[in-house]
């Protein structure tokens, strides 16, 4: 097939954030399929138009709209509408059998409907969370006109696709509450991508090189962005009563709007540099080492309001990948999945509860030992990245075939 995949945070492995599009696309190019990638380039650059890169066997369409997590609710949207409006037609200018457009930015479903439309083909649209909960839960949308022009464009995003992926079983749940038929939607979720973390361990000495500070003492680790959303000044607190532990550190691997708020919570806490450490963002290709140096690593959100539930946190993917005991701060599907394979233990909401119960899971080697492994079980027999993309292709054909 031609897939014209519309993904405006399309990251490679030499990036920041989730590698779900790339995983996924290049498996579907190693299949025979034909995989057109429409994104953005979020970064700096002397270019304003389209370019075009190769990334194993995709073809990549990159057109610059910058973006980051620091941005105001008002640029967001205004970068979200401008690629938009591009990627409507670039996509529609690229042979297609079939469109796959995967949110969020809920707008992302404007230019896969336009681009379906235009070349007479299915669209399919993958839900990764139900947006604009999310937003509205944390008060990034407050406008009544606001709230009602998403909910419509949500409308219109489910009506014009042939089937939808959905990351969670709550996310497909609040899909078919829309109105759209049970029968025609997917639960794919979000992937363990085992060999990228297979021989990660070989990296440690030169990580502890790097951060020398971090030798010694059993590390709780969290990967992933610090937005408003992920609630990393919880670990701020639970650091704070466990500042008189020399063994024990906090560190804290990602960026966003929230990280100056966390940095200065951490110093106020005086725990900053102490046992709280902020390494700032890496690439994926980095995460594996940074893992394989952890003791566990930690899941968290904002607060226990259901529109915010974890199920679909690319890191929760990667700490099973990596073999670690996952603490989880949150709540939903994917915590009582791991939980209840042994594979981690959910965090009391109390600081003081939460580092008591850290503190002895820290301490309790045999279960250290017996978690991580059956982590790393648990992404092998329900996580596979090559499983879900099979999934995926399937979906993918299956629309073709009914649209012919």
């Amino acid at each position: 097939m031609r897939i014209v995949y519309l993904n405006q945070y399309f990251n490679t492995l030499d990036m920041a954030g989730s590698t779900r599009s790339y995983e996924m696309a290049r498996r579907l190019v190693a299949w025979g399929h034909e995989v057109h990638m429409v994104t953005s380039w979020r970064e700096p650059t002397n270019t304003r138009s389209w370019f075009t890169t190769e990334e194993a066997g995709i073809q990549v369409h990159w057109l610059p709209v910058p973006y980051n997590n620091n941005m105001r609710y008002g640029k967001r949207m205004r970068a979200f509408f401008k690629f938009a409006w591009g990627a409507a037609r670039k996509a529609a200018s690229l042979p297609a059998d079939v469109v796959f457009a995967t949110s969020a930015p809920l707008t992302i479903a404007l230019p896969g409907v336009y681009a379906a439309r235009r070349q007479k083909v299915p669209m399919v649209f993958e839900v990764r969370d139900l947006w604009p909960e999310a937003p509205i839960a944390v008060g990034a949308i407050k406008n009544p006109v606001a709230i009602a022009a998403a909910r419509t464009l949500e409308q219109v995003a489910y009506r014009s696709s042939s089937r939808i992926v959905a990351l969670a079983p709550r996310v497909a749940r609040g899909v078919i509450a829309a109105g759209y038929p049970e029968g025609q939607v997917e639960v794919i979720p979000n992937g363990s991508d085992l060999d990228l973390f297979r021989d990660a361990a070989a990296g440690i000495e030169g990580f502890l090189k790097e951060y020398p500070f971090l030798r010694g003492r059993k590390l709780v680790v969290y990967v992933g962005a610090i937005g408003l959303v992920n609630g990393v000044e919880r670990l701020v607190e639970i650091a704070h009563r466990m500042r008189d532990e020399p063994d024990v550190g906090f560190v804290i691997v990602g960026a966003g709007r929230q990280t100056g708020l966390v940095q200065e919570r951490a110093r106020r806490a005086g725990v900053l540099g102490r046992n709280f450490f902020m390494l700032g963002s890496v690439s994926k290709q980095v995460v594996p080492t940074v893992l394989a140096a952890s003791t566990v690593a930690v899941a968290t959100v904002l607060n226990d309001d259901r529109r915010l539930h974890g199920d679909s946190m690319n890191k929760v993917f990667d700490y099973l990948a990596a073999g670690k005991p996952i603490a989880c701060a949150f709540e939903g599907w994917l915590s009582r999945t791991v939980c209840r394979h042994g594979a981690g233990f959910e965090v009391p909401r109390e600081p003081e509860s939460a580092a008591a119960a850290l503190a002895s899971k820290l301490s309790d080697e045999a279960w250290l030992e017996t978690a991580g492994l059956r982590a790393r079980m648990l992404a092998e027999s329900r996580f596979s990245r090559e499983s879900q993309a099979w999934q995926l292709d399937a979906v993918l054909c299956s629309s073709v075939r009914r649209s012919a």
